[in-house]
């Protein structure tokens, strides 16, 4: 692979979706690519397009991001390729399943996914950026990971984790020359709700955006330096006020005597 001048994005869930858009428009944008995902024909298919439109480079691995063995050759690559200067971590899966209609195991593999994984390939790639005083993370959080009641709260608890990962990532590593977005997409026109037994047709047209306009809203707020970019929410003060609160709370979440309110009656 030659390197770019704005070096290599590595897009994991990159063969459909948000993945793919993220794929194709890095590429327009000049990065090469490494593209990961679980069905090399697809990959095969969106790495020749993106070629043939954009010149660009593109590599793919083939990789099951659930599967331990299959993840750990990515993390190599994020470790041991300098040539990379971003990683979307968009790779991930979801329910609109209540908590009580879906099972354990399953619950578990969705951590696995959207945590572990997203955890380590993290922890694969900073080091790197850091070292070389450049780099980039991208992950893909979700609204419901603000307002977890909208959906399955192990998915909820997920996209929590990754907003609250982000959030500390840009803490530590922003004045390293690292930088952080968490995209807390909301419905979006992907086969995830396909995927999760709710055809999208079955959504009010009014809350679901497209994956391009998705994307590329969430590459806007990248060009802005970002931390938090919410594509759907038009009052942004409204998220600007939530956050002020976050900030102003956080000074007091800690202290050596309880809260009058917890204090027993004489």
């Amino acid at each position: 692979m030659t390197q770019s001048r704005k070096g290599t994005a590595l897009v994991t869930g990159a063969s459909s979706g948000l993945g793919a858009v993220y794929a194709d428009r890095l590429a327009r944008r000049g990065y090469d690519l490494i593209l990961v995902a679980r069905s090399r024909d697809r990959l095969n298919t969106l790495a020749k397009r993106i070629i043939d439109e954009t010149r660009q480079s593109v590599d793919i691995l083939v990789a099951d991001l659930g599967n331990r063995a299959e993840l750990a050759s990515v993390e190599t690559r994020l470790r041991e390729d300098a040539s990379i200067t971003l990683l979307v971590n968009n790779a991930g899966v979801g329910t609109h399943t209540p908590l009580l209609k879906t099972d354990v195991d399953s619950m578990t593999s969705l951590i696995e996914l959207n945590v572990t994984a997203l955890t380590r390939l993290t922890y694969a790639a900073a080091p790197g950026f850091v070292a070389r005083g450049k780099g980039a993370i991208i992950n893909i959080s979700s609204i419901v990971g603000i307002a977890p009641e909208i959906l399955n709260g192990v998915y909820g608890g997920s996209k929590a984790f990754v907003l609250a990962f982000s959030q500390s990532l840009h803490h530590e590593l922003a004045d390293k020359g690292v930088q952080i977005q968490a995209v807390l997409p909301g419905a979006t026109a992907t086969d995830f709700w396909e995927t999760g037994g709710l055809p999208i047709e079955n959504l009010p047209k009014e809350i679901v955006m497209s994956a391009d306009d998705m994307v590329d809203a969430s590459l806007v707020g990248f060009d802005h330096g970002e931390l938090v970019t919410i594509p759907s929410l038009h009052a942004l003060e409204e998220y600007q006020a939530y956050e002020a609160a976050r900030q102003t709370m956080s000074a007091h979440l800690s202290g050596n005597v309880p809260a009058a309110r917890y204090l027993q009656l004489a």
